[in-house]
């Protein structure tokens, strides 16, 4: 399959609480195979309704033809008015599709149409690729969020703010 085809192979579903296994089962995957499973992940991904959706965020995933739900990705509100992008990763066996810049195009363009004025995202240097994808979709590396937000994670050494530049 080449990268055209897989593009347009990949489609985007919208969140209902049937995908809630989806999206725990594809973050604690990533997260536990670099880091810890920390409280504040197990309090988001344990009630995604509660914490992201009912507060007006939005929880996206992308489907691969014969493969299922192979990634997803969350805009959470901070109740500052700001907005997280986090929770966003890929199944293991579905890396080189392009889900995961597939996906963080289709997040961007949802808070775009949010009309979400902050869209920020905490991470880790181990997170390298993620990171290359982030600057390239318009991610800048701010000291100010890292104030901010930087110590929602105790593996948070890397804040972004999108600016879309």
């Amino acid at each position: 399959m080449n990268q055209t085809t897989t593009l347009a192979a990949l489609t985007l579903r919208e969140w209902e609480p049937t995908l809630a296994p989806h999206f725990h089962g594809i973050n604690v995957e990533w997260i536990e195979a670099m880091f810890a499973l920390e409280e504040a992940d197990r309090v988001v991904l344990e009630n995604p309704q509660a914490k992201i959706i009912d507060p007006g965020g939005a929880i996206l995933f992308v489907e691969a033809p014969g493969l299922g739900i192979i990634g997803t990705c969350a805009l959470k509100p901070d109740g500052t008015g700001a907005f997280e992008l986090t929770k966003m990763g890929v199944r293991e066996a579905a890396r080189g599709l392009k889900a995961g810049e597939f996906l963080l195009e289709k997040v961007i363009e949802r808070a775009q149409t949010m009309g979400i004025a902050e869209l920020y995202l905490l991470t880790n240097t181990k997170c390298a690729a993620a990171i290359h994808l982030y600057e390239k979709l318009g991610f800048v590396h701010d000291a100010g969020v890292m104030a901010r937000h930087g110590g929602a994670y105790g593996r948070c050494d890397v804040a972004m703010l999108f600016t879309g530049g």
